[in-house]
């Protein structure tokens, strides 16, 4: 349940695989911190969400976003390096949750100035835990930008 007097965090959520996405909204329900979820499935639409653009003329500008790197169309480290690019969009924080633990992967959003970088874990209890404990850190203990 969301406490009271509590920012409402706009997360934007680019991941393709419906079984993560699942696994992300049940963790964020859980934390108990208010926030709303927008969810696009490509990179291509993640760009098209932030700048938008037709279908998304009304969409919130995100607080946060979550971003897979695998992703159709554009992918996430193309991504990345477009959102950390552009004036407007670079402040808000860009968590990467990816299956992949390359070092090469790593590094590269690091250098494209992603927030943070996590693995995501195959075990239910434990993704559920890395997602409920990005959410508690960016909503919770850090101050984010209000634009």
């Amino acid at each position: 349940m969301p406490r009271a007097k509590e920012k409402l965090i706009d997360i934007l959520l680019i991941e393709d695989d419906s079984g993560d996405v699942l696994m992300i909204r049940e963790a964020l329900a859980e934390t108990g911190i208010a926030h709303r979820i927008s969810h696009v499935e490509n990179g291509e639409d993640g760009i098209t969400y932030l700048e938008r653009r037709t279908p998304f003329e009304t969409a919130r500008r995100p607080d946060l976003i979550l971003l897979d790197l695998n992703l159709p169309r554009v992918g996430g480290h193309e991504v990345l390096a477009y959102i950390k690019s552009e004036p407007h969009l670079r402040c808000i924080p860009v968590v990467v949750l990816s299956t992949s633990s390359a070092d090469k992967d790593v590094a590269m959003c690091y250098d494209l100035h992603a927030n943070a970088f996590v693995t995501k874990p195959a075990d239910y209890e434990k993704f559920v835990k890395a997602v409920s404990d990005i959410d508690h850190f960016f909503s919770a203990v850090t101050t984010l930008a209000n634009r």
